[in-house]
Parts: structure tokens; sequence; C-alpha cells
């Protein structure tokens, strides 16, 4: 049994036991410091987000665009390996690559009703593996449940943000 295992049915046992452990809260803060540079911090890491040179701004980072992408693939990318892990179906490796389309006209307030935000993503996932194809379909088909980013992505989520003057 692999350590992804163990650990996958370990946390089952944990939630089964202690409904008051289910809730989990992820807290990001960021702070503009120039242009359309932020500083963003989340668990102790320290992470440059920004906008590249012909919006402005100085390039030091990812645009938060292209973080939201990155986060919907390296989320697959774990969800693939502790599903197959706890599935008992072969992974050797899995390497996921996202694109996002978007129409400009949105964020720039060009056109009324036109969405800021993506109105596609599409993407590809490369998985090394021996398992039967039917394996394969089974552990994506479950990915595809229990992917957290995914899931946010696929349905509304309630956001409520306050302002408040320092």
């Amino acid at each position: 049994m692999s350590n992804f295992k163990q650990v996958f049915q370990h946390k089952q046992e944990i939630l089964r036991n202690n409904p008051e452990k289910c809730r989990v809260e992820v807290h990001a803060e960021s702070r503009l410091v120039e242009a359309f540079r932020s500083h963003a911090k989340t668990r102790g890491f320290d992470v440059i987000v920004d906008q590249p040179e012909n919006m402005g701004s100085t390039n030091q980072g990812p645009r938060p665009s292209e973080l939201l992408l990155a986060a919907l693939a390296a989320c697959h990318e774990v969800t693939y390996r502790l599903y197959a892990d706890a599935m008992d179906i072969d992974l050797k490796n899995v390497a996921v690559s996202v694109t996002g389309v978007s129409d400009a006209r949105g964020f720039f307030n060009v056109e009324e009703g036109v969405a800021a935000g993506f109105s596609e993503v599409y993407g590809e996932i490369k998985i090394e593996s021996d398992a039967p194809d039917e394996d394969i379909e089974r552990l994506r088909q479950t990915v595809n449940l229990h992917c957290p980013v995914l899931d946010d992505l696929r349905k509304p989520v309630k956001v409520e943000l306050a302002v408040k003057r320092s």
C-alpha cells in the first residue's frame, strides 16, 4: 500500500469519525505594491502577482488568471495521484496543461454584457500508466468529481468581499 493510499484512508477515517473536522478554511491575502504588482501570501508562502509590461506593469509574476489555471492544473495532478493510489490504479506520472479563453472587452468595459473572466477552459492530461483504458477512464471520472479547484470553477461559489477603509 502506497503512502498516499494510507494518507487517503487515514483522512477518510478521521472525517467519518469527527464531523467537526470537515470544515477546511484556506486563507490568502494580497497587497498592491507597484503598478499592478501585488505581493500575495498564503500559508507562509509569498507569491508575486503581476501584469505584463504591455499592461503598464513590471511582469515580475504571473497574472491572477494564470494562477487560477495553474491552480487547476496542479490540483488535477494531486487529485490524480491521490485517487490513483487509493483505487490501486498504476500511475507513473501525470502532467496537466490548461488554457483559458476570455474576451478582453469584459475586463476593459468595452461592451456591456461581456464577461470579464474565462468563457472556456480546455486542456490535456498526460498520463504515464500501464493500467487498462477502463481503469484510466474510471480514474478520470473520479478525479472530475473530487478535484476541488475544478469543482470551484464548475459551480457558483458564494463570494462576499466587504470594503473597509484603512
